[in-house]
């Protein structure tokens, strides 16, 4: 199976390409129970084998051909959560695992199952979407791997854009904004975005509900419960292991399932108040995101205007960059929407010829397994030490050891002028001494291994009982010996409980880290073996059947130049049929060409809609300004007016004449 599994590898990388395109897939929704109620007509036709979609359009005339679209996948209405998510996702997820950044993202109109997609229903566990398998599938592989010496570090983080707004859904008030940040080695990120650590499906799991509680959604006439967001939950796997010279080798591959807010239409969703607002964002949102996919596919864009929406700016390096990206466009069935539809295959079809340039993120310096990694064996070098008694002291206590026995002075005579010391005061100064005082007893104890610790116990609380039954010891001298053998009794119990802190601190570590099981089931590892040939085979499939259609492509055209006809009556017959098909494609093309005219039409009356709407805003808020702020007051704010351009926010700072402190206000 290895075999054939790498061979199979091999052949794919010759035919591969290289940069990778954006692995685009098309997902239909079956009829919704009030289109069936409506006697709606389907109007899409889908072929699994081929990934090619048809569109017919239900008010065209009889002779209009229906719209072809070709993708590297279809699915129709019948096929299940599982075979999108093994189809779709699990190579991505593989992927990420060995290093690579992958990200999958939902696109389509409001209502057309982008939510169900990703996310789906947490019962039966038949209808979970990517998400969760994703879960599953990532332990599974950890869990499965053979190799030992290959520990993994799992964070995650979940995110929203709401209204142009960043917010963390797993922050304590979900609501605040936070800012993008750039770097030139972490690329695009989120400033204080909430991380956790998780080692098991059930955490991440948690980390999901938690963070879909504080998710915005509403209500439409297309969707009762519509995402007026764009959500993104990340998946960082960082993993150590031995290269084959023996060397360490750092990975670091981040996941990104995306789940974008559907486009929607104001006549058909009756969406007013923050409803319209949130559309208006959203639209805008997904339109910048189509001039991205568009810049990035004209070759004579020299510009990707990425910084024209934080969504983005979040998916810059998913689009063009280090990744391997898939795109779902999910899309209804029904005749009312077939412009809708048709802008979304047209949309899938754009982003198809994106070009991506992955590569393996070795030593990543942002990793958080190396510190982790660095702490434990600090942990386990001390815990070590301690055990063989060979740990040192540290520097301040011997420090304070040395200014302890200044301050003592010498043992024998005392120096002229000095009071004299009495035959109980000597006593007790040599029993302060022979106990070491506190930081000597500290230091003596440290040195200590764990067998001597315990016997160091036993033999202090058999001299404090020797002490306490002493007949020949006076009251005073009782105490103070007392005294000494608590304080190295205390220091004993002080140092056994500081380990067993170092040792919980280790222990809880290296639970964080997850390590493959070198007992997993042969049978278990086979089968994922045999999977992974499979899914390659069909890969192969697919781009074996993408080479023949550009071979058949270009015999087709070569052809025209090398037929050859017995007599006239052959010839025109032949260019005849030719005249046909060139003038069904003429046709084809014309149809084409008014749809495209419709759809900017219906463009750009939604973005004149946004016009008149932002503008409505604006009279309003001069009202206010007019009504309540002076205007010598106005000239004042102007000239402390600024703009973030890296948050797009305008600022305004001034110095307050009676307080001795800025004021600022963001807006």
């Amino acid at each position: 199976l290895k075999a054939a599994a790498g061979a199979v590898a091999n052949a794919l990388a010759l035919v591969r390409k290289d940069p990778e395109c954006v692995k685009v897939v098309v997902r239909c929704r079956p009829m919704s129970r009030k289109e069936r109620e409506d006697n709606r007509e389907r109007i899409v036709d889908i072929d699994k084998n081929t990934g090619q979609v048809t569109l017919r359009n239900p008010e065209g005339d009889q002779n209009e051909p229906p719209k072809g679209f070709t993708f590297d996948m279809a699915f129709d209405w019948e096929s299940g959560q599982d075979e999108v998510f093994r189809a779709t996702a699990q190579p991505i997820i593989d992927s990420v695992l060995q290093g690579y950044n992958g990200t999958i993202f939902a696109y389509g109109q409001t209502g057309t199952g982008k939510t169900h997609t990703m996310e789906g229903q947490w019962e039966p566990p038949d209808l979970r979407g990517i998400i969760p398998r994703s879960f599953c599938h990532i332990f599974e592989n950890i869990h499965d791997s053979q190799d030992t010496t290959t520990s993994f570090l799992v964070r995650a983080s979940f995110l929203e854009i709401y209204n142009e707004e960043v917010r963390d859904l797993l922050s304590k008030d979900p609501k605040n904004k936070l800012e993008l940040k750039e770097d030139p080695d972490r690329g695009v990120y989120v400033k204080d975005l909430t991380s956790y650590v998780v080692k098991s499906v059930a955490e991440m799991e948690n980390v999901l509900l938690a963070g879909k509680k504080n998710r915005s959604v509403g209500a439409t006439l297309m969707n009762q419960d519509s995402s007026r967001s764009h959500s993104i939950f990340s998946i960082v796997i960082e993993s150590s292991g031995l290269a084959a010279d023996g060397s360490q080798t750092l990975r670091a591959g981040k996941l990104n399932l995306v789940d974008l807010a559907g486009s929607e239409r104001q006549s058909k969703t009756g969406a007013t108040g923050d409803r319209l607002k949130e559309a208006t964002k959203i639209n805008l949102s997904l339109s910048a995101l189509g001039n991205v996919i568009s810049a990035l596919v004209e070759s004579k864009s020299a510009h990707v205007p990425y910084r024209d929406s934080k969504l983005t700016r979040l998916l810059q390096d998913s689009l063009g960059g280090n990744t391997k990206t898939v795109m779902v466009a999910n899309m209804g069935p029904a005749d009312y929407n077939y412009d809708e539809s048709l802008s979304t295959l047209r949309y899938a079809n754009r982003a198809k010829n994106i070009k991506n340039k992955p590569k393996i993120n070795e030593d990543p310096k942002d990793a958080m397994l190396r510190e982790f990694q660095d702490e434990i064996n600090r942990l386990k070098s001390m815990l070590e030490q301690q055990n063989a008694g060979t740990m040192p002291a540290p520097a301040e206590e011997e420090q304070e050891d040395e200014e302890e026995e200044e301050e003592e002075g010498p043992d024998e005579a005392d120096g002229p002028g000095s009071p004299a010391t009495g035959p109980d005061q000597r006593k007790g100064k040599k029993t302060s001494k022979a106990a070491g005082g506190p930081g000597k007893a500290a230091k003596q104890v440290k040195a200590m291994s764990d067998k001597q610790l315990e016997e160091q116990r036993r033999k202090l609380e058999a001299q404090e009982a020797e002490i306490a039954k002493a007949e020949n010891m006076r009251e005073e001298e009782r105490q103070r010996a007392l005294e000494e053998v608590r304080k190295r009794e205390e220091a004993v119990t002080k140092e056994r409980r500081e380990r067993e802190r170092l040792a919980a601190q280790l222990k809880a570590m290296q639970e964080k880290l997850v390590v493959g099981q070198a007992d997993a089931e042969k049978a278990r590892e086979k089968a994922l073996e045999l999977e992974r040939a499979q899914r390659e085979l069909e890969e192969q499939e697919a781009e074996k059947e993408r080479i023949s259609s550009q071979l058949r492509e270009k015999e087709e055209f070569s052809a025209n130049f090398e037929e050859k006809y017995a007599n006239i009556q052959e010839e025109a017959q032949a260019k005849a049929r030719k005249l046909k098909k060139l003038w069904g494609k003429y046709e084809q093309a014309r149809s084409e060409v008014k749809d495209l005219q419709r759809e900017f039409q219906a463009e750009k009356e939604d973005l004149l809609d946004i016009i008149r709407e932002q503008g409505k805003q604006i009279k309003i808020l001069s009202l206010v300004v007019d009504s309540f702020i002076p205007e010598e007051e106005r000239g004042s704010i102007e000239q402390h007016c600024a703009m973030d351009p890296a948050s797009g926010e305008w600022s305004v700072a001034f110095p307050r004449i009676t307080a001795n402190y800025n004021s600022s206000f963001s807006f």
